[in-house]
C-alpha cells in the first residue's frame, strides 16, 4: 500500500479523496490517532504537588512534579487505571475510557489487518474504510463522554481533550470520503443521460 493521499476540490466543494488512496488515509489516521492523547489534564489539587496527565487512547502516563523524571512518570493502562479509582466518583469516566480504549483497539487491529492484506480486506462485506471512520468516530465519542465525566465528576484541574476532536474529524472524513473508481479523474456529467 503506498504511503501517500491526494485530495482536491470537487465542483461541490467538498473534499475527495481517490480510491486508490482512501484505504491509506484509514490506515494512517488510525495510526496517528494512537500517536494523539485524547485528553491532557494538568492538576495541582491532588496530594502534596502538581501532577500532569496525558491520556492516550491505550495509556495514560502520569508525571509527577517536582520528583526526579524517572521516579516521576507511571505508565497505565485504562483497565489498570478504572481499578485504581474503584470507590471514587470519577471511576465512571474511567470505565467509559475503558469502553473507548476497546473501540480503538479494534480499529486498530482493522487497520493492521487492512494495512497487511489489503486484497482481502477489500472483500469484505462491509468497505474497510468506512468501518475505519465508524470506529474512529464511535472511539471519539466515547471518549468525549469520558471527559465530560472526568470534569463533572470532579476531577481537578485544567483539561484539555485535544485528541477526542482529532478522532471524530478522522472518523467523519473517512465516513464521507468520496469512494471514486480508480483511474477515473473525470467529474460527472450533469443532465439525463442520453
Amino acid at each position: 500500500m503506498p504511503m501517500g493521499f491526494i485530495s482536491q476540490p470537487s465542483s461541490d466543494t467538498r473534499m475527495w479523496v481517490r480510491s486508490e488512496y482512501a484505504g491509506e488515509l484509514a490506515v494512517l489516521s488510525t495510526w496517528l490517532s494512537a500517536l494523539i492523547p485524547w485528553t491532557v489534564t494538568y492538576t495541582s489539587g491532588i496530594g502534596s504537588g502538581a501532577l500532569l496527565f496525558v491520556r492516550f487512547p491505550l495509556v495514560q502516563i502520569r508525571y509527577s512534579f517536582g520528583v526526579p523524571l524517572a521516579r516521576g512518570i507511571a505508565v497505565t493502562d485504562p483497565l489498570s487505571a478504572t481499578a485504581f479509582q474503584q470507590g471514587q466518583t470519577i471511576a465512571v469516566a474511567y470505565r467509559v475510557w475503558t469502553l473507548g480504549a476497546a473501540v480503538f483497539a479494534l480499529a486498530l487491529v482493522v487497520s493492521v489487518v487492512y494495512y497487511r492484506r489489503e486484497s482481502w480486506a477489500e472483500s469484505w462485506a462491509v468497505d474497510p474504510v468506512r468501518l475505519l471512520g465508524t470506529l474512529l468516530l464511535t472511539a471519539g465519542v466515547v471518549l468525549a463522554v469520558a471527559a465530560y465525566l472526568l470534569v463533572t465528576r470532579g476531577f481537578p484541574g485544567v483539561q484539555l481533550p485535544v485528541g477526542v476532536g482529532f478522532l471524530v474529524l478522522f472518523g467523519v472524513l473517512l465516513l464521507i470520503v468520496e469512494r471514486t473508481d480508480v483511474g477515473s479523474d473525470a467529474e460527472p456529467e450533469s443532465g439525463p443521460a442520453t
